[in-house]
């Protein structure tokens, strides 16, 4: 076939598309018939399709066919917050805060321009962090089961700077990297940025399926697991403790690196053991106060197997030197009076109230979520196209995550991530009956 022809093709279903005239939800022919119906060669028209589809014009969707997308969704909704209008309800983004914050804030500062050693802040610090900071971090972190040496606990700028340089000290370019198939997109987007090859887990229950793991394992090299044990976002599953010691074992069994990422683990008041303690010679614990205390305090903690040190400290001093000063210390401050204990119980009982607002106005939709999050995962129904969905939300000023930036491999379903820790709990319940209304008139 000419190569003229095939172009034609394409250019056709690009401007039938951009148009209109193929509007957001249609269902192509298959790929015999568009093949039959042009004259062209099945492989032909394949190509077709993975150049549209590459294009983000098309999804081809398993089992269902290949679908014209909704392209006036801004790009990268789900990840991208620069895509988030300054006057839109934000439930895409998680910035979940307490009245009288700011006012802590506040003293906390004038608390440290009062400090003697105000100088300090001033100086680059060792890469993992001062000393004494790591006592403070070390402690913290064993009051959720896991007791790590201060040499073992690094600090750095936020949980994504922690995952970040997890990747670049322990893996390498075309490393096979086991994730849920509904996963976290920072770790999505790292994946992509470094190369790695990403093998979903389906979900089985409260955990990805280890079934599958065990498969995986036997047929194909498999380096790492990345893990969100408890509360994974985007379903909000608590792992349990016979799924975390099997995990742990298959992990032995193959030699694997666990990544273990806690944003949101402060929010389950009666954790499991964390993985990092049940396996602490092969798994790298990453957490953060960004969800704890504030979005803008970029603080996280990494802790990791001794071995593992001096190449996750390269990475920090490869990327940022050392996590900024005045925060990791208004932090510290803040453990050790206890602010950062009253603040997560304050959010525990502030995220509770919201997913009841959301359990109430979204009733009979079943959503999936932890009791205690700030998000849920709305499946919809089979003839429901998640971006026609966002897309009418977006037009009422409204803005929700589709599956998309969550899901690795080729299936993607029909389903929403709703953030609730960004509005007040007026809007949210307005907003909430806004996405209830769309859903019912799809």
């Amino acid at each position: 076939m000419p190569t003229a022809r095939y172009k034609q093709l394409v250019d056709r279903f690009t401007a039938q598309i951009r148009s209109g005239q193929l509007p957001p939800g249609t269902r192509l022919p298959t790929h015999r018939q568009l093949a039959i119906r042009e004259r062209i060669a099945l492989v032909t028209a394949t190509r077709v399709y993975s150049e549209l589809e590459a294009m983000g014009l098309v999804m081809g969707e398993i089992g269902r066919g290949t679908f014209v997308r909704e392209i006036a969704l801004p790009a990268g909704l789900g990840m991208d917050q620069q895509a988030i209008a300054a006057d839109m309800v934000d439930l895409n983004f998680n910035y979940p805060a307490l009245p009288g914050q700011t006012e802590l804030l506040r003293a906390a500062l004038r608390q440290q321009a009062s400090a003697g050693d105000l100088d300090a802040f001033l100086r680059c610090h060792p890469h993992a962090g001062r000393p004494h900071e790591r006592v403070i971090f070390a402690n913290h972190l064993a009051q959720s089961g896991l007791r790590m040496a201060p040499e073992q606990v690094l600090v750095v700028n936020g949980a994504q700077h922690g995952l970040a340089v997890v990747v670049m000290a322990l893996l390498q370019p075309g490393d096979i990297v086991a994730v849920d198939a509904l996963t976290y997109p920072g770790f999505k987007a790292l994946a992509d940025q470094y190369r790695l090859d990403l093998v979903p887990l389906p979900a089985s229950g409260l955990g990805p399926d280890l079934d599958a793991l065990e498969r995986c394992c036997k047929e194909r090299p498999v380096r790492a697991v990345y893990a969100m044990p408890t509360i994974h976002n985007p379903l909000g599953w608590v792992q349990t403790m016979n799924s975390r010691e099997r995990l742990v074992h298959i992990a032995r069994k193959h030699d694997l690196i666990l990544i273990e990422d806690a944003p949101y683990a402060f929010l389950e008041s009666d954790p499991p053991t964390p993985l990092a303690a049940l396996a602490p010679e092969r798994c790298a614990h990453i957490t953060t106060f960004s969800k704890s205390i504030a979005a803008g305090l970029r603080i996280g903690l990494v802790a990791a197997p001794k071995p593992w040190i001096p190449r996750i400290e390269r990475a920090i001093r490869a990327t940022v030197w050392n996590a900024p000063a005045a925060m990791t210390a208004l932090a510290c401050a803040w453990l050790t009076d206890g602010t950062v204990d009253r603040l997560v119980a304050e959010k525990r009982r502030d995220a509770a109230k919201r997913q009841a607002v959301a359990a109430q106005v979204l009733a009979g939709l079943n959503p999936i979520s932890h009791p205690n999050s700030y998000f849920l995962w709305l499946s919809l129904g089979e003839d429901i196209r998640a971006e026609s969905v966002a897309m009418s939300l977006l037009e009422r000023r409204i803005s929700v995550s589709t599956a998309e930036p969550f899901s690795v491999g080729s299936s993607v379903p029909h389903a929403l991530r709703i953030a609730l820790g960004s509005v007040d709990l007026t809007t949210l319940k307005t907003a909430l009956l806004t996405v209830r209304k769309v859903i019912e008139y799809a």
